[in-house]
């Protein structure tokens, strides 16, 4: 029988248990985005929940309900999914970068709060976002007893060559849930973008190989959480209650300032144009900084 690692379906016995045996919360961080007609629209949040799950079976720890607000829709992102997702109704759970970093200060508080040693935030999705997560665990670290590290799945090189919606992600998927995986919903032949997020090796995914990388992501995870718990026994740090006003300091202070200089709040990329004005994408695509 496996056991229980995923805190909303464990009793408070089995909580108390797990964070004795193993004091690692691991956060798991996607959203609902197109991925091709093949994959649900939830593949960015299912996957790192599955990998998760995965890594605190074998490794220990607990394991957070999976967050599917993510950052999209702004800068960058906006330019990729006018060219690679198109016109469709894109079924899209994305709200502003700034928002989803206060929101991960939060989480982590409360994992600090109720006394995890290591906390791993986890995300399925990348993007324009993914070279501000090490500025953001490098602000928190001082504020929090427990060790923090805030990565990408690809970190663990799963991908490869096969890009969004493709063969790798499909695979990874389709190995962790396969309802969420129907192959026979692609096109012969495959159309050429914008093709809602379609990667082009879509059809060379298989279940094998999905389950062999989730295997290596659980790994990973492992040998993060050991690292961040040898860390914690090293420095030994003096827990105390980080408050909601805590918080707010931290956010006013040390990561609002340094917004503007942030990738994700950057409108475009190198060599980038806006999408038109007819685009659905072109409305957020200018990141408005000063409400972050």
């Amino acid at each position: 029988m496996r056991r229980e690692v995923r805190w909303e379906r464990m009793f408070p016995d089995e909580l108390e248990a797990a964070m004795a045996a193993c004091p690692v919360l691991y956060m798991p961080y996607g959203l609902c985005e197109p991925h091709g007609p093949h994959n649900a629209l939830g593949m960015d949040g299912l996957r790192p929940w599955a990998y998760c799950i995965a890594a605190a079976e074998q490794h220990g720890g607990i394991v957070a309900p999976p967050f599917f607000w993510h950052c999209h829709e702004a800068g960058a992102s906006a330019v990729w999914a006018h060219q690679a997702v198109g016109q469709y109704r894109p079924w899209l759970t994305a709200y502003p970068p700034w928002m989803f970093y206060k929101s991960l200060c939060y989480h982590i508080r409360a994992a600090d709060a109720l006394g995890f040693h290591a906390v791993i935030a986890v995300s399925g999705h990348a993007g324009p976002h993914s070279p501000d997560f090490p500025v953001l665990r490098d602000i928190l670290q001082p504020h929090f007893a427990a060790r923090l590290e805030i990565l990408l799945c690809g970190v663990f090189g799963v991908y490869g060559n096969s890009g969004h919606g493709g063969a790798a992600e499909t695979a990874m998927l389709w190995a962790a849930f396969p309802e969420c995986v129907d192959m026979s919903r692609l096109p012969d032949p495959l159309p050429p973008p914008p093709n809602f997020g379609l990667g082009a090796d879509a059809r060379e995914a298989s279940r094998q190989a999905g389950e062999e990388k989730i295997a290596v992501v659980a790994a990973g995870l492992g040998q993060t959480a050991r690292r961040l718990l040898a860390a914690y026994n090293e420095a030994a740090p003096v827990w105390r209650l980080v408050t909601f006003d805590d918080v707010e300091d931290i956010w006013e202070t040390e990561i609002k300032p340094r917004l503007p200089e942030m990738s994700a709040m950057q409108d475009l990329g190198a060599g980038q144009e806006p999408p038109p004005e007819d685009s659905r994408w072109y409305a957020n695509w200018r990141v408005p900084r000063h409400r972050a």
